[in-house]
């Protein structure tokens, strides 16, 4: 186990962007509807404050999402990210683009997502993450999984362990 963590932390120094979907990652995958048809999402401030951090060091965020949300959009916008895909029909699509668009290598990307449209992404990047509250198939398929569930500081969790890994680069 020891020898897979550090294994871990070395891929994890490699990362220049890092792709998240966004319901059960950004939030507990919730959605509430309100009146008129809004639906609405709540946000942890801890995992915004984490996703600053990161593009402040140069890790880039981009967003895809199966569903369209203003709510989403607008909490992406606020928080500087600029690759926000939302509606998507196809994640592996977007990924490709992102790939070709950018000039990224594959050990450069994570990848964090919570359910199995997700998964198919995993074998794509560098290093899959998940929640701790995803499905044991899609836990199993991930590289690391976090302590944290969805919605409640996982985001956060990982911002913070590459910024440590980054921070220690010449240590691991």
């Amino acid at each position: 186990m020891f020898r897979d963590y550090f294994n871990l932390l070395k891929r994890l120094k490699k990362i220049k962007l890092l792709l998240t979907d966004v319901d059960g990652v950004w939030t507990d995958g919730s959605i509430y509807y309100g009146d008129g048809g809004n639906d609405i999402r709540c946000f942890h401030v801890h995992d915004g404050i984490g996703i600053k951090r990161l593009m402040e060091v140069g890790v880039e965020i981009a967003v895809v999402s199966s569903y369209f949300s203003e709510a989403v959009q607008r909490r992406c916008q606020q928080l500087g990210i600029k690759d926000i895909f939302l509606g998507v029909k196809n994640k592996e699509e977007v990924l490709e683009r992102i790939i070709r668009q950018k000039g990224y290598n594959r050990d450069e990307l994570a990848y964090m997502g919570d359910d199995l449209p997700d998964a198919k992404l995993f074998e794509k990047v560098g290093i899959a993450i998940t929640v701790s509250n995803a499905p044991a198939e899609v836990r199993k398929k991930a590289d690391y999984v976090t302590m944290r569930m969805g919605g409640h500081g996982a985001l956060r969790e990982v911002s913070d362990l590459i910024l440590e890994v980054k921070k220690n680069v010449g240590r691991i």
